[in-house]
Formats: C-alpha cells, structure tokens, sequence
C-alpha cells in the first residue's frame, strides 16, 4: 500500500468550522463567544491556577463557543454527536493549562444541554475580566475528510519514515501545503498536531500521571498500554486554532491550538464532563 493509499484509509469525517464575521445574538445558535444559554440552574464553572505572573487564585473560565446539536446533525456523517441539544465549551484562559499535569483537571468543561427552550443568556460572573468576554462571532459549519498528522500517522504506520513523501500525499489529498495549513477549528477528526501524538497523553494524565518531566516514572505496562490501545479509545472532539476579528484576537501560547479530548465510549454515553484538554503551540 503506498502512503497515500495508508492516509486514505485513515481518513475521518469532521467538521470544519469557519470564525468568521461579527455574529448577532439568536438563543441556542451556534456561536463563538459572547454570553453562553443556559438553564436556570447553571452554575458558572471555576478553576484555581497560577496565571503567567505567578498569582493563584479561583477565576471563571472563559466560554469560547456553543454549537446546536441539530445544526451540526447534517455535518456529522458518523453520527457521533447529539442529534439535539446545545454543546457548549469552556476554558480557563488566563492561565492556559497545557494539560501534562492531572491538576489541569477542571482547567476546561464541556456541557450538553439537552432541551434547548430552558436555555436563556447567562450573565458573566461578577469578578470576570472584560479581557474574557469574547466577542460574538459567526461559526459556518461544513464536512470535510480529515487525515492525521505526521506525528499520528507514523504511530500507525511505524516503517514509515519518509514525511516528506507524508507530506506529498496528505497535500494531494486535500489541496493545502501541511506546513501552511488553512484555519485549523474544527470537532471531530484527527488533530492537527503542532507538536506530539497526544493519545497517550490524554490516558495516561487521566489516570493521575504528571507528563511535565518526561515519562520516566510511568510503570512500562501502563505505558504499554497506553501506547498500544489510546488512540483506539480517545477521540479528538473540538479543535480550537486563533480567532480573529477586527482588533479581537484569541491566541493559545505562540500560535497554537488547544484540543477537547474525550474517550469513545464516554462520547456514545454524553459523558462530557470526562474530557481532558491540551495545549500545544510553536
């Protein structure tokens, strides 16, 4: 099989998602920023972590998008996502946990809420900064066959060195240069990865290991299995690149993508609040 045949057979449905213009506020609608719906009985989530200068203390999280069940149905060819509802994503982003350490836990939440007419504009919590307000912005949805990175491909095809015969083939299949990639948000499908396979990761710092100072203390059999069985049970989720408008822009590190992980069998059972985050950047 040639390398092209190898990433064809790998290929995912996603969802691409375009943040583009300013966006007026309708309820339930799929969104970036702005003021999230909620039910009556929402209680904004918080999380305690030191920010880049150093100070600890309890912050709201930031809500950066909501997406209508119904709207993404049509896009959603696998049929992995709930056919209704609202799915509505959150992130702390002052601190920017990067996700190695198993205290990122809570760091980012992901919601459903199933009956769209309890939902009304939540108010920002009180001792939110006006910097975590994002804007209100438009998100156009559309398929798109999505096919993994170098990083995850060659895991899967191990005697496979030749990225740049990797890189001829993925630009072949999808019309765009891998090293100059068009706007990277997107749910479900492969990850874009900007630095390693994250698979592992996201088991093995769920299952309570530190990942900041190498895998060195991990026990060889939880590693193995890791290694062997995490790509087949996490998923990607939602993948969230930089958002732009006007004089707003929304960055992850330098340059990077924060990434919404969930295991297979907790996405069948709409068991969102098991999803672990990553961050990577350049």
């Amino acid at each position: 099989m040639s390398i092209k045949e190898k990433l064809e057979s790998l290929g995912r449905n996603s969802i691409q998602l375009k943040i583009a213009r300013k966006e007026t506020y309708k309820l339930g609608a799929t969104r970036f920023g702005g003021k999230p719906d909620v039910p009556p009985d929402f209680v904004w989530p918080t999380y305690e972590g030191e920010s880049y200068d150093h100070v600890v203390k309890n912050r709201p999280l930031t809500f950066l998008a909501q997406f209508n069940c119904a709207e993404l149905a049509q896009f959603d060819k696998e049929h992995l996502l709930p056919d209704h509802g609202l799915l509505s994503f959150f992130y702390e982003t002052d601190t920017q946990c990067w996700g190695y350490d198993p205290k990122d836990k809570g760091c980012a939440c992901v919601y459903w809420f199933e009956d769209l007419s309890a939902l009304s504009a939540a108010n920002f919590p009180a001792e939110m900064g006006e910097d975590f307000k994002f804007p209100m912005v438009k998100i156009k949805l559309d398929a798109k066959t999505s096919y993994p990175s170098w990083q995850d491909f060659s895991e899967v095809f191990p005697d496979e060195k030749d990225d740049d015969a990797f890189n001829d083939a993925l630009d072949e299949l999808t019309g765009e240069d891998p090293e100059n990639p068009d706007d990277r948000s997107q749910l479900l499908g492969w990850p874009d990865v900007i630095q390693n396979s994250m698979f592992d990761e996201c088991d093995l710092v769920t299952q309570g290991y530190y990942l900041g100072n190498g895998w060195l203390n991990i026990p060889k059999e939880v590693r193995q299995r890791a290694e062997e069985t995490a790509r087949d049970r996490w998923m990607l989720l939602f993948q969230l690149d930089i958002v732009e408008l006007g004089d707003f822009e929304l960055m992850f590190g330098d340059c990077g993508h924060i990434y919404f992980y969930i295991t297979k069998e907790d996405l069948a059972v709409r068991r969102f609040d098991r999803i672990w985050l990553i961050l990577q950047c350049y």
